[in-house]
């Protein structure tokens, strides 16, 4: 085992190598040894600070990376680098001597590991209260598809901020590219996170038109395919103010977001980009789910006039 030793002295013991080299050592006999006999002395050029982690000598190199990358990719590219140059011979690692890469990128890590299971696990339990709400899988998977539509809104958005010709001019003098704070954006953490939050308002559309739709059908039990699309048609027309006014107020409630600048900034757009774009793109839904909610009615009157013919045939 290693333990690190730090003595320090009075200043006027150490103001000069004359005054540390006349400094009596204790020898196991009692005599008192001065430390220039012991050992050399002098300047030489060396790190400020010297650290230790698990007994062993560290030393840090700091890096940056360029416009463009992220930070999981300057690190396998850095590694698979010092790889190839270890194995080519190119780079000697004296015996003992290891790296390891820490920072943003351990922290990324770690949440991209807990991100692999909270995904999965929030769409099953947003998929669950759904079905709780209309009792029936068929609708759950409707009103659930409004998350995909959602989900490629979010990725569309990102795609766009970073080309060049989107939102590339001025208005009122004011650059909308330089408001927005359009580059391009990578796959962090944060656009995880802000995926997450959409999927809890993506569906909000959807469970405002099929519960609506449920209501109009069960006061009007349609018995023909053009009392089923009537119905639809009702019931649809209905909801589609409330549709736009919940999309409308997460759009709007986002935009300072979106335009926010200084401390904090750079977290909190990449989270809002996926959910602004995903709303946009979710508007869709509200005429989605009528169609499809149309569709399987006409399929399950279709199947039950044929088992009826059926049965009288027999």
């Amino acid at each position: 085992e290693r333990y690190p030793v730090r003595v320090r002295y009075m200043r006027e013991l150490r103001d000069t190598i004359e005054s540390l080299g006349r400094i009596l050592v204790p020898a196991p006999d009692g005599s008192q040894i001065p430390m220039s006999e012991l050992a050399e002395i002098g300047f030489v050029p060396g790190p400020q600070v010297i650290k230790t982690e698990d007994t062993s000598l560290v030393g840090y190199v700091f890096m940056g990376k360029l416009e463009g990358y992220a930070e999981v990719e300057v690190v396998d590219n850095v590694r698979q680098f010092l790889n190839e140059a270890i194995e080519a011979g190119r780079l000697d690692l004296p015996d003992g001597t290891s790296f390891s890469f820490a920072g943003t990128y351990e922290n990324f890590v770690r949440a991209r590991k807990t991100l692999a299971w909270v995904l999965p696990f929030s769409l099953l339990l947003i998929f669950m209260i759904l079905y709780l709400q209309f009792k029936s899988v068929t609708t759950s998977m409707l009103v659930f598809s409004g998350v995909f539509v959602a989900w490629s809104g979010g990725f569309i958005l990102i795609w766009l901020y970073g080309q060049d010709w989107f939102f590339n001019f001025s208005l009122l003098g004011v650059d909308m590219r330089e408001l927005f704070q359009m580059h391009p954006i990578n796959l962090s953490v944060a656009v995880w996170v802000g995926f997450l939050a959409l999927f809890g308002i993506a569906t909000d559309d959807g469970v405002v038109m099929a519960t609506f739709l449920g209501q109009a059908f069960k006061e009007k039990k349609p018995s023909t395919v053009a009392e089923i699309r009537d119905a639809t048609l009702f019931a649809g027309e209905r909801r589609v103010r409330p549709c736009l006014m919940t999309t409308a107020t997460t759009v709007l409630a986002l935009l300072p977001v979106l335009t926010s600048a200084g401390r904090g900034s750079d977290v909190m757009v990449p989270m809002a980009i996926p959910s602004f774009g995903g709303m946009l793109i979710e508007v869709v839904t509200m005429l989605v789910v009528p169609v499809l909610f149309c569709w399987i009615q006409e399929l399950r009157l279709s199947r039950s006039t044929e088992n009826s013919l059926d049965g009288g045939s027999t």
